[in-house]
Parts: C-alpha cells; sequence; structure tokens
C-alpha cells in the first residue's frame, strides 16, 4: 500500500503538535501544582473535589461565625464580671449606711454614690460589642434594651429588648445573653413574701426577712400585724388582710422584742420597741423586682425623713442587701453559663479546624499534582517532541526532487 509523502508530512506535523499540546498542559500542571484544572481532565476526582470543596466553605463559615460569637461572649463575660463588682460596691454601701449614727449628710453621700452605681450598671446592661450588637438584648428588639424611666413621670428601667437567647447548636453559640432574666428577674424580699412598715409607724419595731417553714401551709394571703398599748402592756395581734380574719392564736399576744412570730408556714423575727399603734405589712410576692428598682429603693430609703425613719432604714436596708445578693448570684449564674459557652466555642473550634484539615486534605488528594511525577513525565514528554522534530527533519529532506538532476 502506498502512502504518499504529503499524508506522511500531515501525520508528522500533528503529532507533533499534539505532542507540543501535551507538553504545555503538563508545564501548567506543574505551574498551577494542579492536576485536575478543568473537569474534563477527570469528571470523577473533579466531581469529589468540588463537594469537599463545598463542605470546607462550611467549615469555613462556621469557624467565622464560632469566632465572631466567641468574641461578643468574651465581650459579653467582661461586662458580666463588671456588673458583679458593681454590685458588690453597692453592697458595700448598703451595709455602711446601716450605721446608725450617720446624719443627713453622711446617708446623702451614701445615696449619691449609689446614684452613681445604678448609672454604670444601665451602661453595663447596654453595652454592645464591637460589631455594634447588643450584648444583653436577648433575641433582639432594640439597640437599647434597658430604658431607665426613673422620674416623675416614670417607673424605674423598661426592658425592650426580646426575652430570652439563641440556644445553642452543634457549631454555633449565641452572641447575646438574655439581660432580662440577669437583671430584671430578682426575687422580692426572701422570694416568697415582704415585710415593710407603714409611714405611720412611730416607735422602732422591725423585723428579719423572714423564711418559709412549712411550704404546704402557706395560703398566699396578705397579712397585717398591728400593735396595740393594753393596761400598759403591748401587744400584737396577726390579721388575714386577704379574708379579713384573725390568724388563730396570734390575737392580743404580749410583744417582747426579739420574739418570733411563726404562722401558716412561714416566721419572721420582730425586733425594737414597739409603739401603740405600729404596724407591720407582710406580702406575698407575686412578680420579681429588677436590680435597678433594689438599688433605687435604697437611695430612696437613705433620703426618707418621715417619724420612723431609723426603723424604715434598717427594715428596708436590710431587705435591699438580701435583693442585692440575690442580684449577685444571677450574675455569677450568668457568667458561669457565658464560661462554659466559651470552654465549648474552644472545643467547637478545635472540631472545625479538624473538619478543615480533612477536607482540605481530601480536595488536595483529588486534584493536587505529585510534583515528583509530574516533573518526570515533563521531562520525558520533552525528549520525546525532541526526538520527534529530529526524527521530523531527517524524513522532511526525502523528496523526489533530492534525486532529480
Amino acid at each position: 500500500m502506498r502512502i504518499s509523502t504529503a499524508n506522511s508530512y500531515d501525520n508528522t506535523v500533528s503529532t507533533l503538535a499534539r505532542r507540543q499540546a501535551e507538553l504545555a498542559a503538563q508545564q501548567e500542571r506543574l505551574s498551577t501544582g494542579k492536576r485536575v484544572l478543568r473537569a474534563s481532565d477527570d469528571p470523577v476526582a473533579a466531581t469529589l473535589s468540588e463537594t469537599a470543596q463545598n463542605r470546607l466553605s462550611r467549615v469555613q463559615a462556621d469557624l467565622r461565625a464560632l469566632e465572631a460569637s466567641r468574641s461578643s461572649l468574651q465581650q459579653a463575660e467582661s461586662g458580666l464580671a463588671e456588673s458583679g463588682d458593681l454590685l458588690q460596691d453597692v453592697r458595700e454601701l448598703l451595709v455602711t449606711a446601716g450605721n446608725g449614727t450617720f446624719g443627713p449628710s453622711e446617708r446623702e453621700d451614701i445615696a449619691k454614690q449609689l446614684e452613681g452605681l445604678r448609672e454604670q450598671l444601665i451602661g453595663v446592661a447596654n453595652r454592645q460589642d464591637n460589631a455594634g450588637r447588643t450584648l444583653y438584648g436577648g433575641l433582639g428588639g432594640s439597640s437599647t434594651p434597658f430604658i431607665d424611666l426613673y422620674g416623675p413621670s416614670g417607673g424605674g428601667v423598661r426592658f425592650e429588648g426580646q426575652r430570652g437567647q439563641q440556644a445553642p447548636g452543634n457549631t454555633s453559640l449565641p452572641q447575646a445573653l438574655d439581660g432580662e432574666a440577669i437583671w430584671m428577674r430578682i426575687p422580692q424580699g426572701n422570694g416568697s413574701f415582704t415585710l415593710s412598715l407603714p409611714a405611720t409607724n412611730t416607735g422602732a419595731v422591725h423585723t428579719s426577712l423572714g423564711e418559709v417553714t412549712d411550704a404546704t401551709l402557706l395560703t398566699g394571703h396578705a397579712y397585717s400585724v398591728s400593735f396595740a398599748s393594753v393596761a400598759g402592756v403591748m401587744q400584737y395581734s396577726v390579721t388575714d388582710q386577704t379574708t379579713g380574719t384573725p390568724v388563730a392564736g396570734q390575737t392580743g399576744v404580749p410583744y417582747e422584742p426579739g420574739k418570733g412570730l411563726e404562722f401558716d408556714g412561714l416566721s419572721f423575727q420582730m425586733i425594737g420597741a414597739a409603739a401603740d399603734g405600729d404596724a407591720i405589712d407582710l406580702k406575698p410576692v407575686t412578680a420579681p423586682t429588677d436590680i435597678f428598682q433594689v438599688v433605687q429603693n435604697a437611695i430612696d430609703t437613705l433620703r426618707y425623713s418621715g417619724a420612723n425613719r431609723g426603723a424604715n432604714q434598717t427594715q428596708e436596708l436590710a431587705r435591699s442587701l438580701g435583693e442585692v445578693d440575690a442580684g449577685i448570684d444571677r450574675v455569677l449564674l450568668a457568667r458561669g453559663r457565658a464560661g462554659e459557652w466559651l470552654n465549648r466555642a474552644d472545643s467547637l473550634d478545635g472540631l472545625l479546624e479538624t473538619r478543615s484539615v480533612a477536607y482540605e486534605t481530601e480536595k488536595s488528594q483529588l486534584e493536587d499534582l505529585d510534583l515528583v511525577k509530574g516533573i518526570s513525565d515533563f521531562q520525558t514528554q520533552q525528549l520525546g517532541l525532541e526526538a520527534a522534530l529530529k526524527s521530523y527533519a531527517q524524513v522532511q529532506r526525502l523528496s523526489l526532487f533530492e534525486f532529480v538532476g
């Protein structure tokens, strides 16, 4: 079978072009370090590599979100630590204010310090993170979650965020804490009932915070303890204000300062000398108070100038002290929870980093080039192309015209 010279030349040129294209493609792989540059290079590897890349992108997004949450939680935990320090300062001032020898100027000085601490507490509660998100706004709702309305037309601090907070996920954590649960849900009194003195009292009688001795006997009613001097003997009687009836066994009982009083599953101690017509009011706790109101109540108590100022101050400051202790406990609880989440953030960070490395490794194995083998293949193809060029140079001189003439 005869093959024309032109056809032989065409085949040789085609082979040279193919070898040059293969050499250029191998050179591109070496320069990029990738074995699979296009889906046509290896369809299966390209598909699996794209899947690994998508998983890697999700992990990296989770890492960025986790880092944002960690930063916010660190700032929130720092704010809670500052809030705890401020409440400790409030507590120390309340203990100092209990000094019975203080006059109006000393009490006013402490009241002004408490006002400053209250403002600082509100500032901490409204703190934002570096991205401008409120740290204690719960589920959001307001850039300033705690609004101070105290004044002639207001009534304390109002929470304008949304109660609650995001639940932590498998790879995510909350970026804001529920400030309403931290500062706005402080139990009043001892948590079950409160004891207070009417402004009409003239004696020095006051009480302890009281406690529940038998929860099964509690009625949830309001009571009043009234004092009366009968034949020169100071007596007290307890009346159920909800039903309007005397409490059995607690009518016309001789009063002794320091005497403990127990009825209907609750008890408290009455301290100090009582005057004819004095009273003690007992009310069940139906709703929590907030730490800002607790501090404000202490401020108002220090500025109180009624006839029973001494007894009222002792009564109300003791109650405020107990409520501040409860507030400190809630701040510590929230701080502990934030600390747990920060520990969890460290664990999640390690887990996500491990996944990221695994997906990077999988992607590399699918599409990266073995440089040693790649260089070897490049050199082989280069030698082959050089040999083909030399052969073509020899073949192209084989023409009939070389021998004619």
